[in-house]
């Protein structure tokens, strides 16, 4: 979990049947607890519950409760007993609680988005002063900014990956085009998949600019002036372009299960941001499924290392079969899946979506399998 933030979730012991097996207690809990400022709805709900994400329901189930996204320092809930809860009001000096603000997760997201099409995009052709590279305060000049009026602004991307499966992600070169050879070193690592399609392509904010000149008789281009507000790296001949969003983030998210519409789809991590194959907690991973597939912003899920297929030495002794397959056969032995960590998710496009790992027991590596967050 965050260890600068104190998370927050309202707790709430169950009072429906319904809920009773999906629903665990921590040991020690008191019998009330005083709301304080500063707490949030996701640390108050692991103080008390093994599974914090499961806090919508439970408030739900108790009517007395009458907004679950609006507590207030001073109100006391009762967790005396395990089929009642009672909150007693506080006074309402301060602002309600969030569930988890977006100035808690910000440090650690990234300026990351994903399109179906890149070729369509309008580019970069060149720099001030015919440049390799190029940085804040200085001219970029680009082709096919159709539409575009002097003073817009416009964010500066690079596409960094085609995401897919079975194949999670595949380099591209400057132009956009598919790097030859991408990922052949690593090919035997990829966590075999019966799903065989193109996710998108993802784009990586380098700066952000303003137009400062149209195309007009003389010249075909537009110029545009760049303003900083990008990931730190220079901009380059072949960058796109796209619209600023003026609010890409939610201002606060509210951790819940994913929706049923999920259930029995084979979803896989695509990559780990500013990491090779492997993150951990306050990491930024990008998952195979998104609003399309019914997640949505605050969806929490369990990650999973893919069971391996490990050669049988005490029944073939001699055997010369490497450990740690990713496929089973004759004189293997097939191991479970091992619980990783639990992410939520905080962006969603069509086919994929980025989370932050929250916390976990072993590092999340590329290829491994996303579950309900409840799986065993």
């Amino acid at each position: 979990m965050f260890e600068r933030t104190r998370t927050v979730l309202a707790v709430a012991m169950l009072t429906v049947a319904t809920y009773a097996t999906a629903v665990e207690v921590n040991g020690g809990h008191p019998d009330t607890y005083v709301v304080q400022k500063g707490d949030t709805l996701w640390d108050i709900s692991a103080r008390f519950l093994k599974k914090p994400w499961l806090w919508p329901e439970i408030w739900q189930a108790n009517p007395q409760v009458k907004n679950p996204h609006l507590i207030y320092p001073g109100d006391v809930l009762s967790l005396a007993y395990l089929d009642r809860v009672v909150a007693q009001p506080g006074p309402r000096q301060e602002a309600p609680l969030n569930a988890i603000p977006l100035a808690q997760v910000e440090p650690f997201l990234k300026q990351m988005s994903v399109v179906d099409d890149i070729k369509s995009l309008p580019h970069i052709v060149a720099l001030e002063d015919n440049r390799l590279r190029a940085t804040t305060g200085q001219i970029a000049y680009v082709m096919n900014l159709q539409g575009a009026e002097v003073g817009q602004r416009w964010a500066v991307v690079r596409p960094t990956v085609r995401f897919g499966l079975p194949k999670p992600s595949e380099d591209l070169t400057a132009n956009g085009d598919v790097t030859p050879g991408s990922g052949n070193v690593w090919k035997s690592f990829v966590a075999p998949s019966s799903r065989r399609e193109s996710l998108g392509y993802e784009l990586a904010q380098v700066n952000v600019g303003t137009i400062v000149k149209l195309p007009d008789g003389q010249s075909e281009v537009a110029t545009l002036s760049l303003q900083g507000l990008g990931d730190g790296r220079e901009v380059r001949p072949g960058d796109r372009l796209v619209p600023v969003e003026a609010n890409p983030y939610d201002l606060q998210f509210f951790p819940h299960v994913p929706a049923a519409q999920t259930e029995g789809l084979e979803i896989r991590v695509l990559a780990v941001t500013d990491m090779f194959t492997a993150g951990g907690p306050r990491d930024v991973i990008a998952l195979s499924a998104g609003s399309a597939d019914g997640i949505d912003n605050g969806t929490v899920v369990s990650l999973w290392r893919n069971g391996r297929h490990v050669a049988n030495r005490m029944k073939f002794p001699g055997s010369s079969r490497m450990d740690d397959a990713l496929s089973s056969g004759a004189g293997r032995v097939s191991l479970p899946d091992e619980y990783a960590a639990h992410a939520m998710v905080f962006r969603t496009f069509d086919k994929v979506s980025y989370a932050l790992v929250m916390e976990g027991k072993k590092p999340v590596l590329v290829g491994y399998n996303v579950r309900h967050p409840d799986a065993q």
